[in-house]
Formats: structure tokens, sequence, C-alpha cells
């Protein structure tokens, strides 16, 4: 997906030759082409083989989040006629994997610190819903803060990294909210001005207010 992404910004602001941007292109839809092909392979198996043999809690939801995210990468490299239907399918299988860990994992199981961290990011990303992503991040880190002092030696190193990746995330979309409502707010203020500036041009003899 790296790959992709590199390619598909430098194809965004290509400005080169025709020839140089129908190499970008092609070059894109060989990235994509490949990663559809990996990421159905891996639907299959975890569909017919690993989630029906799954018998531990840990086991599903890993096997759930690889499937959320499978289908997520394929989300991010679709058409908008396939988007919809993909970010469905990565949507369901995150769900059912958060709905399993909530009930039947600690707050600082890595797997399940693993989903919610992947589950925002597809909020963010492929749903555009950053409030989401933000408040489920947050809630996930803050749970498993005040469950710090409770987990092993061998797991805390792996527990506080994937939350130093959800308090980044949360960061992030506290950054994005704020830009956007920045924006969203001068677009308001300025309607107003201009509006204002209008009917004074177009009606001067209204009286002044206080």
């Amino acid at each position: 997906r790296s790959p992709w992404r590199t390619i598909s910004s430098i194809e965004q602001e290509a400005n080169g030759t025709k020839q140089q941007q129908e190499l970008t292109t092609k070059y894109r839809q060989k990235i994509e082409n490949e990663l559809k092909v990996v990421c159905h392979e891996l639907l299959t198996l975890i569909d017919k083989h690993l989630i029906p043999k799954a018998i531990a809690t840990e086991s599903q939801v890993f096997y759930l989040k690889m499937k959320g995210d499978c289908y997520r990468y394929l989300a991010e490299v679709a058409t908008d006629s396939e988007r919809q239907k993909l970010a469905e399918e990565s949507k369901h299988a995150y769900k059912n994997g958060f709905e399993i860990a909530i009930d039947q994992m600690a707050v600082t199981h890595p797997t399940r610190l693993g989903l919610v961290l992947n589950f925002s990011v597809f909020h963010h990303e492929i749903l555009d819903e950053t409030d989401v992503a933000c408040r489920m991040a947050k809630e996930a880190f803050d749970a498993a803060l005040a469950g710090l002092d409770y987990v092993s030696e061998d797991s805390y190193k792996d527990i506080t990294l994937i939350m130093q990746l959800l308090r980044d995330n949360v960061t992030v979309s506290i950054h994005l909210f704020n830009y956007f409502l920045y924006n969203h707010l001068f677009l308001i203020k300025f309607r107003q001005i201009w509006t204002g500036n209008q009917s004074e041009f177009n009606d001067t003899d209204q009286p002044d207010e206080q």
C-alpha cells in the first residue's frame, strides 16, 4: 500500500510529459492489481479455513481484524462504484471482532488494541468520520492506561506501542477536525460579510442596526 500511495501522489501532481503520466498510471494500476490479488487470496484463506477453525477468542478477533484490513485496503484503491460495498464488508468484519473483543478480552490486550487502532483508521480514512475515529481511539487509550498496572512485563512493550499509535491518531484527528472546523467557520463568516456587503450595495436606504 505504501508504494501505491506514493505513486498515486506522484500521479496526481505529475506535470511531466504525456508519456511520463501514462507510465505513472500504468505502474499504479500494476500495484493495484497485485494488491487486489493478495487481498483476495487472504480473504479466501480467512473465510474458508482460519475463521471456521478459530476456537480461541484471540484468534477469532485477530482473523476478523485481518479480514477488515483486507477489505479496507481494497476499498482504498477501489473506484466509487466498488468502494461502498468494500467499505461495508470491512466495517462488518471490524465490528464483529470489536464486539467479541469488548465482551471477552481485557482492555489492555494487544490484539484488542490493535483491532481498535485499525478500526479507528478505517473510520478516519475510508468513511471520513474523524470524530468517530478520535472518540474510538481515545476511549481505548484511556481504558488501557487505567489497566497498565496489571499487565505483565512481557506484554508491556507491545501494549504501550499500540497505545502510542492510538494517541498519535487522536492527536492527528483533533488537528484535522480543528482545521476543517476553522475553514468551515471562515466560510460562514465570509458568507455573512459578503451578504452584508451585497445588502449595502443593493439597499442603501436601510437604517443601521444598533
